[in-house]
Parts: structure tokens; sequence; C-alpha cells
């Protein structure tokens, strides 16, 4: 057995993974708002129509791709092929000229992204013990997002050296193949529960089926989810105070800086405390920084407030992953984590929408607090959660 907080090699290999894929994405996503709306001439609601379709494509897959791994057994074909699919496609955003262009490149992108996240997560919950999964995927999360650090100052440098945007997105394709390369030498598939049960259990993704603790805290997160458009929105915002786009990537940084640095702390909360204290404390976090970033005028109060931001998704990230993995049957993890992340793309569609929609007819402001409001709202329900589940939140360990 190893040692509580000892990484088993599988969760090494697979954050290598993310590094690189987390590295060449936020080179590209970070400018993408600029470069749509400014360059392609897209306005703020066609903006919010291709990230919500990107993940709403995305989420559709992840529950298939997760359904077929329990099924077959087998994840690795499926991680393999979805990394591989967006690290070609992610630098196809080089030679777009108008807005649908970017649509289809973007989707191309999630769907690799659909294909590999839920067979991705049941090879990290094999690998590791229960009681430290909010470890392991905490960590996996601070390697995506020190990744994305690397790739935004990547992208800052680039700029400030004279490239341009489109250059920018062509470098964006190394660290890709890196990420493919991973994968090739380093993952394997681990022991899988749903091997022996496929011929019990078959090819389903029936509802009822899920144990009622997962669906009840999946119902709740579909109401959070709402309220959780895509980041760029607040990209927007920070033009929208001043701040120039060479300084987009800082940003960027800064924002992926904290949630590396919370992810491990969160974690590791997350596996003392339970899950359910530490997302609703994360989901709070998310309401009030939602309220303030639509209170914001000055570029130093969005500089602070993207800091803040990062500690949400430092303390739910590992945290909701670990409680999913804690609710799913051991024979339908990937269909469990499936469903997890096609609720959270599923529902970004009309929250990518509603907040694009609300954002060009009655402001930043309003879109931003409203998002808040229901973010709260949510997590004022995951008490009613807890006291129906009080297994979920699980005992401080000694």
């Amino acid at each position: 057995m190893l040692p509580r907080h000892r990484l088993p090699r599988a969760v090494i290999a697979l954050g290598l993974v993310s590094l690189f894929t987390d590295l060449s994405s936020e080179m590209i996503v970070p400018l993408m708002p600029a470069f749509l709306t400014l360059q392609l001439g897209a306005t703020a609601t066609f903006f919010g129509l291709v990230e919500g379709v990107a993940e709403t494509v995305a989420a559709l897959l992840k529950i298939f791709s997760g359904a077929w791994s329990d099924r077959s057994g087998n994840r690795r074909p499926l991680v393999l092929f979805g990394y591989t699919l967006s690290a070609v496609m992610r630098p196809m955003m080089a030679l777009c000229t108008v807005p649908w262009q970017a649509l289809v490149v973007r989707v191309s992108d999630r769907v690799g992204k659909g294909l590999r996240s839920a067979p991705r997560d049941a090879l990290l919950a094999a690998a590791t013990a229960p009681e430290s999964r909010g470890w392991t995927f905490g960590f996996h999360r601070a390697m995506d997002h020190t990744g994305a650090m690397l790739g935004a100052l990547l992208a800052t440098v680039l700029l400030s050296v004279g490239l341009s945007t489109r250059q920018v997105f062509w470098v964006a394709a190394i660290p890709g193949v890196f990420a493919v390369l991973a994968i090739l030498v380093g993952v394997r598939d681990a022991g899988n529960d749903s091997r022996n049960s496929a011929e019990s259990t078959g090819f389903t993704l029936t509802w009822s089926q899920q144990p009622s603790q997962l669906r009840r805290y999946l119902m709740i997160l579909t109401l959070f989810t709402l309220a959780n458009s895509s980041d760029a929105f607040l990209l927007l915002k920070a033009g929208e105070a001043g701040i120039a786009l060479k300084f987009i990537p800082l940003l960027w940084i800064v924002l992926h800086l904290t949630k590396a640095v919370t992810n491990l702390a969160g974690g590791r909360l997350s596996d003392r405390i339970g899950a359910l204290p530490v997302i609703r404390g994360g989901w709070l976090v998310y309401g009030a920084v939602y309220v303030l970033f639509g209170f914001a005028n000055a570029a130093w109060q969005v500089w602070v407030l993207f800091a803040l931001y990062g500690l949400y998704h430092g303390l739910t990230e590992g945290a909701e992953k670990a409680l999913v993995a804690k609710f799913a049957s051991p024979e339908q993890k990937g269909t469990a984590f499936g469903l997890y992340h096609s609720i959270c793309g599923i529902v970004a569609l009309p929250a990518s929408l509603g907040t694009g929609f609300l954002w060009e007819h009655l402001g930043s402001r309003t879109a931003l607090v409203a998002c808040g409001v229901v973010a709260a709202t949510a997590a004022c329900l995951l008490p009613f959660f807890s006291r129906t589940d009080k297994v979920a939140a699980g005992q401080p360990k000694r």
C-alpha cells in the first residue's frame, strides 16, 4: 500500500499529459475572445454560442465514452485518441478567417476532450486508494493549471517579441505533441472493476440505475452549472476594465497559479473533512467573486478578483471528482464520471448563451451578478443534501 500522499506512477503520468495539453490550450484560449470579436467580427452572443456548443458536444460524448470504457474494460484507447484529436485540431484556429470556422475548430477540439475525460478520471480513480482520491484529483488539476500558466506565459513572451496571434496558435501545436507522447510512453490501463461485470451490466446510461446519492448531488450541480458560464466572459470584462490585450495572458497566469496552489490544498482538505463542505465553500466563493466582477471598473480590481476566482477552482475541482468516485458503483465509474462531465458541459450551453444575451442587452454587470446569485443559491441547497446523506461528507481523519 502506498503512503497516503505518495502518488502512483499512473497518476503522475496522466498529470504530465494534462500539463502539456493545457500548455498548448492556454496559449490559445486567453486570446480567443479578442481574436473572435476584433479580428473575425463575432458578436458577444456568437462568442457565447461557440463556447456553449463546443462544451455541449463534448458533454454528450463524455456520457458515451465513460459508459463505453466501463463496457469494454479498456480506457486507454479513448484517452489516447481524445488527446491526439485535440492536439491536431487546436492549432487550426490560426487558419480561421470567419467566425463559423472558429466554431468548427473549437467544437472539434472539444470532441477530443469529450472522448478522453471520463475514461481518464476513471483511470485516476482506479489507480488511487479511496482515502486519497481528493489528493490525486487535486494533484491532477494542479498539473493541468500549471500547464495553463506556462502556456499563458509563453503566449505573452511570443506576443512581446512580435509574433502575431495566428503565429502563437501555430506554436501551440508543439506541446500538444509532447502530451500524446507522454500517453504513449507512460500511461497504461489500471485495474478496471468494470471488466468483470461488463456482461451483467451491459452498455447502460440509465439515470435511475445510478446510486441515489450521486443523482441528488448531480441535480444540485446542475443548478450551480447554470451560473458557471465560460471563463472567457471574465476576459471580456478585463478588457472593459482597461486591461490591454498583451497583458491578458498574464492575467490568465495569475488565475492558474492560484488554481494550481489551491488545488493541492483543496484536495487534501476534502480527504480530511469530506468533500461536501469544501465544495459548498467553493461555490460560495464563486458567487461572491462574480458579484464583485459585476461591479469592478478598474484594472487593479480585476487582477485581485482573478486571483480570488482561482480559490473557487482549488476548493472544488478535486473535491467534486472525489465525491463522484465515492458515490459511483465500482462497475460504473466511467459512466458516473461521464454523467458528471456531461452536466458540466451540457448546461454550459444555456449558461453561456444566457450570459452572452444578458451581457449584450443589459450589460456586463447584470450578466455577472446574475451568475453570482444563482451560484450562491446552489451553495445554500448543499446543506440539505449533506443532512440527507451524512456519510457523504465523510469524517475528519485523525
